[in-house]
């Protein structure tokens, strides 16, 4: 396949008033089944955007894009956080049976509690960190305004970097499939880093002197 021809077929993907939808349902469902390629799907379109001249007909807008990508992580971490809040005990149950949720559930309400909601942040990129923050910061009954503004904040900073690899990587290296699998490589690089952030210990507070 020559370079034309690559980069018509990932325009006729990512063409067509559809590919918001798919976007949005793609992102609104991956806090439950996070092996959906919503990731994917946000940069295969903002790459195909990235070259098109003036407004080309079906080829999407970045900033679309991006309202699009960001409303569908916050309306879904919304949707898991109220769906944990009224899960009760079996919920409860379930969290207590899985180290690794306890342990999120734990390190998101010290980290909410101090106002430290980056973790949020770092949870949007880490693989299924979205889900178990999300879940996590229900059943804990954190309230709303103590989760909301941090999920917002973590769907715009995904949305906005997962956007601008896309646009990136068709500047420099044209709408070709070639171009939105290194982007997708950053993000996932990127997604690496969070989780190794989140799971890091915290530091020990120094001795009084």
């Amino acid at each position: 396949m020559n370079l034309l021809d690559s980069l018509g077929s990932l325009r006729s993907l990512a063409a067509g008033p559809w590919i918001y939808p798919v976007v949005a349902t793609s992102i609104l469902l991956d806090v439950f089944l996070p092996v959906l390629p919503s990731g994917f799907l946000v940069i295969t379109a903002a790459t195909a955007a990235a070259t098109a001249t003036g407004v080309s007909p079906g080829v999407p807008s970045l900033l679309p894009l991006l309202l699009c990508a960001a409303g569908a992580s916050v309306l879904g971490d919304f949707l898991a956080y109220r769906l944990a809040l009224r899960g009760g005990a079996r919920l409860d149950r379930a969290i207590g049976r899985s180290r690794r949720l306890s342990l999120a559930q734990e390190r998101l309400g010290t980290a909410l509690a101090r106002g430290g909601g980056l973790l949020v942040v770092l949870a949007r990129f880490a693989p299924a960190g979205r889900s178990v923050v999300s879940l996590g910061a229900g059943a804990a009954k954190r309230r709303v305004e103590e989760f909301l503004p941090w999920s917002a904040l973590a769907g715009v900073t995904w949305a906005s970097y997962s956007v601008g690899l896309g646009w990136l990587g068709g500047q420099w290296l044209g709408a070709t499939w070639f171009s939105a699998g290194v982007s997708t490589l950053a993000l996932f690089l990127a997604g690496g880093l969070a989780a190794y952030l989140i799971r890091r210990p915290a530091a020990a507070p120094a001795p009084a002197s």
